[in-house]
């Protein structure tokens, strides 16, 4: 077994909390949640999830450019932000 050292981060007091509750019900401890992150990172060579904008998601997309395709059509009336 390798050797372990400690190492101290800050993390937001609920931020945390809420991650130690999720993975306690995965059956493990924020450190080994924390490792298997840093082990799927090494062998990924990368970060092992997307990180982005949801706006950007391409199912967001395909629903933003159908309406601006209704609106073009006529099939919806377009109104100002004030008025909704």
């Amino acid at each position: 077994m390798s050797e372990t050292i400690p190492v101290t981060i800050n993390i937001d007091k609920n931020l945390k909390e809420q991650a130690e509750v999720m993975f306690d019900d995965f059956g493990m401890t924020l450190a080994t949640a924390v490792n298997v992150f840093l082990r799927q990172s090494l062998r990924r060579g990368k970060i092992p999830f997307e990180i982005g904008d949801p706006f950007y998601d391409e199912q967001n997309q395909r629903v933003l450019r159908q309406a601006i395709e209704d609106v073009k059509a006529g099939k919806i009336t377009p109104h100002e932000l004030i008025e909704v």
